[in-house]
């Protein structure tokens, strides 16, 4: 008779041999807010993605529908590069699975939603990562503590980021793709240097990692839109609604978008009203996405082009850009 361990480990094998689309139903779980019927819904959820082999089959199933996508257009270069992306993927994904490590607990929009305890024993690069994948954009270390105040437990200060980051490439060299991820810098659109102040997600794709002339702007209305969400989802919650630090960092973000703010503004946080926040910074994000969406695939591709896997991640070496100027 098959012992229990070898049914546990065809099983998990069955599932990962599952196309994506059957193990979870065929459903985007990007998180996209949108307005129908006068009402604010959403498609998946942000919070679970905080467990690293959520963020992975996310970034799988990503990339297969991007190669699809490839495919059908004929172009196979392209299709060949997501190709290997996918396989890089895969292959943490297997890592994470073989090395048998428990899963973080899921996290939820309210703070108060996790114990405080458990969340404090976290490593300092899962609570910046469970930061990024709400805001779902790179973003200074400032930003990030300022998002896991506001909605996860536990501690995280700016001066922690600063050695993570050397700790990150320093991991990715000496192991290439031992970690189910890496929170390397952003990248420039123009010499495809690291811009050091700003942090991603390895299993985001290379033109969500990129840095154009517009994605400043760009993401700071995605992130606004991602903090409105999960202000919302937290006063719609059977507990005690949005922490202080959550409509504080809210408001922040509100202030600087055009019809934002409630008309009656009394000064108080409590006051906004997430929905219009999110209508505000939608309208406006519909007048620079396109331009954004195109400065950072074209730099994507020369950075295919002319950097190897690792420079990819974290950008090209000093020497690199020289030869980078030189082209043009």
């Amino acid at each position: 008779m098959p012992s229990r361990g070898r049914l546990q480990g065809d099983g998990l094998r069955a599932a990962a041999a599952a196309p994506l689309g059957r193990r979870f139903g065929g459903a985007d779980c990007t998180p996209n807010l949108r307005k129908k019927s006068g009402k604010l819904w959403k498609s998946g959820s942000v919070w679970g993605m905080s467990d690293p082999l959520d963020a992975l089959e996310k970034s799988i199933s990503t990339l297969r529908r991007a190669i699809r996508d490839a495919s059908a257009a004929g172009d196979t270069e392209r299709a060949g590069e997501l190709r290997a992306q996918l396989r890089r993927a895969e292959r943490a994904w297997d890592a994470l699975l073989d090395a048998d490590e428990p899963a973080p607990a899921p996290t939820r929009p309210a703070p108060q939603a996790a114990p405080a305890g458990r969340g404090s024993q976290l490593p300092a690069r899962e609570h910046v990562h469970r930061a990024l994948m709400l805001l779902g954009t790179p973003a200074a270390p400032k930003l990030i503590v300022g998002v896991h105040e506001a909605f996860f437990p536990g501690e995280l200060s700016a001066s922690k980021l600063s050695s993570l980051r050397r700790d990150e490439e320093r991991s990715y060299r000496s192991s290439p793709g031992a970690r189910p991820y890496y929170l390397p810098p952003a990248l420039a659109h123009d010499l495809l240097t690291p811009v050091r102040a700003l942090v991603t997600i390895s299993t985001w794709t290379l033109e969500q990692r990129i840095i154009g002339p517009h994605s400043p702007r760009v993401d700071f209305l995605t992130g606004a839109i991602r903090i409105a969400e999960a202000v919302h989802t937290a006063a719609q919650s059977a507990g005690s609604g949005p922490s202080p630090e959550a409509l504080r960092l809210l408001w922040r973000f509100a202030v600087n978008i055009p019809d934002a703010m409630p008309k009656s503004a009394s000064g108080h946080e409590s006051a906004l009203d997430p929905e219009q926040v999110i209508e505000a910074a939608r309208a406006e994000l519909d007048v620079h996405a396109d331009a954004d969406r195109a400065a950072r695939a074209e730099a994507s591709r020369r950075a295919r082009k002319s950097l190897s896997d690792d420079q990819q991640l974290f950008g090209a070496p000093p020497q690199g850009v020289t030869r980078l100027r030189a082209r043009a």
